[in-house]
């Protein structure tokens, strides 16, 4: 162990190097070459995501986005409009919008799920942070 390490040691802990436990040689020694003592908890999670998991969080992160509504309002205006004004009695979705009922609830059943296990995931996220010392 170099003299820089040892009087580190010795001004940050006010005690010998030898005399420390090995976290505390460790975290000293990693002071002394200015490396990371903690580590990126964000990474190293993110590292180990499935396909599935990458392809919730981007569901989610659109579904809950204002491009999101807008689009999906505009699609449920155009239809609308479509079917009542447009086409009249020859509608292909005439009111009640039956097929377009149909249309949310099959995408309300995919979508819930899918930013479930998000949420569920940036949950697991937090809790490995937490344990880590992050928050």
């Amino acid at each position: 162990m170099n003299q820089k390490t040892r009087d580190l040691a010795q001004q940050l802990l006010r005690s010998a190097f030898d005399d420390l436990s090995d976290h505390e040689r460790d975290v000293v020694t990693r002071i002394a070459g200015r490396t990371h003592v903690s580590r990126n908890t964000n990474l190293l999670f993110d590292d180990r995501l499935t396909f599935g998991e990458r392809l919730a969080d981007r569901v989610a992160a659109f579904g809950g986005s204002w491009p999101f509504i807008i689009v999906f309002g505009t699609v449920l205006i155009t239809w609308v409009g479509v079917n009542s004004l447009l086409l009249g009695q020859r509608a292909f979705d005439p009111y009640p919008y039956i097929l377009l009922n149909l249309f949310l609830s099959m995408l309300a059943a995919i979508q819930a799920p899918v930013i479930m296990m998000s949420q569920n995931r940036q949950s697991a996220k937090d809790r490995l942070a937490a344990a880590a010392g992050w928050i």
